[in-house]
């Protein structure tokens, strides 16, 4: 749990940089496919030959929890405000738990009224302010969300027989995280908006090698260490930590606290209701 903790707070100061330094200014795939490649070189060096199934796995996994995951969360900056952002992320135990009974041949059931509840809990944030922009970003971190949440259930399923160190196999994992994003920077960038500044490409390279290349195993590696239902839990810490991180340090705007904590206690309801119905599908 320490170690899940740590990066916990690794990630909370990255979501800032971001929405401070990046989004708008350097191009979205440009900047997602700079970190993977950062990442890919840093696991060079502990690259091993595997069955070409096993690394297409591994390559999978890393294209849908990483690649994937960061198409999706890079354009939800344009909709979203940081705190925003970041208080989606709350839906994010819901996947895990429902990817893990899905591992574990379990169907889940009920979820309905839980996931409708978390829904109202976000509309209730900008109720004033429904936008189609808005919902945009909101249904772009859902798939964030999902994207993420799946790649770690499915990690931590694989390494029940994957024999290989965590940094071996994460050589394969942003392997796989780059294929998908350089496809997408290839076809979709804006070249325009290259990280032309020093303060751009040291933020790339901090997020690169830091955030995405050790931040990334050491999540992975502290997620085989943990029950699910910890690691469900460990995925909304990052939820109050940003908040914090993005106020305190970068002056981020809270306009309405009252609604803010309304749809919080939403979501929260909304989760609670989801484990304790998770609870009684598994006795």
């Amino acid at each position: 749990m320490a170690l899940l903790w740590l990066i916990t707070a690794l990630w909370a100061v990255s979501f800032s940089l971001i929405g401070a330094y990046l989004s708008g200014q350097v191009d979205d795939y440009i900047a997602v496919t700079s970190r993977m490649l950062l990442a890919l070189m840093i696991f060079l060096p502990f690259w091993r030959p595997v069955h070409w199934r096993q690394a297409l796995v591994m390559m999978a996994t890393g294209a849908i929890e990483i690649g994937m995951t960061y198409l999706f969360l890079y354009r939800s900056y344009h909709y979203l405000s940081v705190p925003e952002l970041l208080l989606f992320t709350i839906f994010t135990p819901i996947y895990v738990s429902l990817f893990a009974d899905l591992f574990a041949k379990r169907w889940p059931k009920q979820l309905w009224a839980p996931a409708l509840l978390a829904v109202a809990g976000a509309a209730v944030i900008r109720w004033t302010e429904l936008s189609e922009d808005y919902w945009k970003g909101f249904l772009l971190i859902q798939a964030a969300n999902a994207c993420f949440a799946f790649g770690q259930v499915w990690y931590r399923h694989q390494s029940l027989q994957n024999q290989l160190p965590h940094r071996a196999r994460f050589f394969w994992f942003f392997l796989g995280a780059a294929v998908i994003t350089s496809a997408a920077m290839l076809g979709l960038a804006d070249w325009s908006k290259l990280p032309w500044t020093p303060q751009q490409q040291g933020i790339l390279l901090w997020l690169g090698v830091v955030t995405s290349g050790l931040g990334y195993l050491g999540w992975s590696y502290g997620s085989t260490l943990v029950n699910a239902q910890q690691l469900a839990v460990m995925n909304n810490m990052l939820i109050p930590a940003g908040i914090m991180v993005n106020v305190w340090f970068w002056h981020g705007q809270v306009n309405d606290w009252p609604r803010l904590v309304l749809g919080c206690l939403c979501m929260a309801v909304a989760l609670w209701l989801c484990r304790q119905r998770q609870s009684a599908i598994t006795k």
